[in-house]
């Protein structure tokens, strides 16, 4: 395992193959991804995992004036941007329900093998915590909302272990970034384009998403009616990756193997 600190993120780097690059979600961090990419059917690939700044063991900073969705795909282009640009060394993004939207996002600013969005916002219906932060104002999410916002994550892990870890993420998150964030995602689901943007990429693209309790059914029938390449892994919730782990690891192996 290697790391790293680059623009701002936090980067770990193992294994060798075709790339996957790893972008988690709103307030969670990269260790999320631990026991997935350690799995026998990922083990013929690099694996790339970031803690976005402001999550995990990234630096807090000021968040970016405007659109930190964009701010932040765009700041991931650039990266991407910075290695050999032969089609042999594209990587395959693969990001968790913001960082699904984030993936996105890049692949519409530069080249990528392919992108494998799992659980990403596509319309309100999916935006559960987000919702929950765009409902404050940043001075009531720092005076009192973050920390409510987390005892519900402790609350309901108890019974729901993926909340679990979530909860661990959120402890290291800064409650400005989460805000700043949760309130541009919220804005980005109301428009209602994220998946026709997704299945417009020029990339494969593949969508997974966890039934009965991932993104809405209204998502799911959007997804269909696009054409888009939807696997549903169920039982399973926000985090397929975690409550299906076994064939969340072989979809994404086989779609990635799919590229050639």
């Amino acid at each position: 395992m290697r790391w790293s600190s680059e623009h701002g993120m936090v980067v770990r780097r193992f294994g060798d193959g075709v790339e996957l690059i790893w972008i988690h979600g709103l307030g969670e961090q990269s260790a999320s991804f631990d026991a997935v990419t350690r799995h026998p059917a990922l083990s013929t690939f690099a694996h790339v995992l970031i803690d976005l700044p402001g999550y995990g063991r990234a630096p807090w900073i000021e968040p970016p004036a405007g659109d930190s969705l964009v701010h932040t795909a765009e700041l991931l282009a650039r990266w991407i941007d910075q290695r050999p640009s032969d089609d042999q060394n594209l990587p395959v993004l693969i990001g968790h329900s913001q960082g699904g939207v984030l993936a996105t996002l890049i692949a519409e600013c530069t080249a990528v093998r392919g992108v494998v969005n799992v659980e990403g916002n596509l319309t309100f219906g999916d935006c559960t915590f987000s919702a929950k932060a765009n409902a404050y104002s940043i001075d009531a999410l720092e005076a009192g909302g973050f920390t409510a916002i987390c005892d519900d994550i402790y609350r309901d892990g108890l019974i729901q272990r993926a909340l679990r870890s979530y909860f661990t993420a959120m402890s290291m998150a800064s409650p400005r970034m989460f805000h700043r964030n949760a309130v541009d995602l919220v804005a980005a689901a109301r428009r209602g384009d994220l998946a026709a943007r997704l299945v417009g990429l020029k990339c494969p693209t593949l969508y997974v998403a966890g039934v009965p309790n991932g993104i809405c059914e209204a998502s799911r029938q959007l997804l269909r009616d696009l054409g888009a390449n939807l696997v549903a892994l169920e039982p399973s919730g926000h985090w397929p990756f975690i409550d299906q782990v076994d064939r969340f690891a072989t979809s994404v192996a086989e779609f990635v193997h799919s590229l050639g």
